[in-house]
């Protein structure tokens, strides 16, 4: 699996221009699935905000990048419909858009489904990330960004062995002095990363593309 793990979505050419190269072709000739699970894990998310990713209208560019086609996977669901129905749509798909939301709830519903099990053999398929959806994908997220009440602890799937402090500079409370004191507890490498900016990775190699604000904690790698 190939990752472009954003804060913000696809905001710029340059993030965009890294999903295109990760897609291998044109967004236009690509089909999507998008998965707004980790909305309903924290307290701030609606059923309009889930909506509104699914529909393309947040500020963070995803499902409205002009995709082939584009359908919704509600990981919820799948325990209840089996995996000879849904594992075909996720196969068949060259992008999974996860939305932000709670990582945590995210994580269980994605051990729970199965996709978790099922991402290593994708190989061709890019996973987006924004938030929460980029999150998941690293070993630990920080107790201060758990939201959902029944998450025994901060860790994720730890497909990557970094950690990310999403949003920097967009909220009061995510500046570089909080991500110093967040990173300084997990134990791992981390990147705080604003919403011009995303991290690419295919086959473990690390790429920050950008046109905002980033920084690396610990021993993260950069190119």
């Amino acid at each position: 699996m190939k990752l472009l793990l954003t804060s913000g979505g696809v905001r710029n050419r340059t993030i965009h221009d890294a999903l295109v190269d990760l897609l291998g072709k044109p967004i236009a000739d690509s089909h999507a699935l998008c998965i707004p699970t980790a909305q309903y894990g924290h307290p701030l998310c609606t059923p309009e905000s889930a909506w509104r990713f699914i529909a393309g209208h947040t500020p963070a560019p995803m499902s409205e990048l002009g995709w082939k086609s584009l359908g919704m996977l509600e990981l919820t669901a799948l325990p209840s419909i089996g995996e000879g129905r849904w594992v075909p749509w996720v196969e068949q798909a060259d992008a999974l858009l996860v939305d932000g939301g709670d990582a945590t709830y995210l994580c269980h519903w994605m051990r729970q489904s199965g996709l978790a099990d099922l991402l290593p053999s994708l190989d061709n398929t890019v996973w987006v990330g924004v938030s929460a959806g980029s999150m998941v994908m690293t070993p630990r997220i920080g107790a201060q960004f758990v939201q959902w009440p029944s998450a025994p602890d901060d860790r994720t799937l730890g497909f990557v062995d970094f950690s990310i402090f999403p949003h920097l500079d967009a909220f009061a409370q995510n500046t570089i002095a909080e991500a110093e004191k967040w990173a300084a507890d997990l134990g791992v490498p981390a990147y705080a990363i604003d919403e011009q900016t995303a991290i690419k990775v295919v086959d473990g190699s690390i790429e920050v593309v950008s046109e905002g604000r980033w920084r690396t904690f610990g021993t993260a790698t950069t190119s």
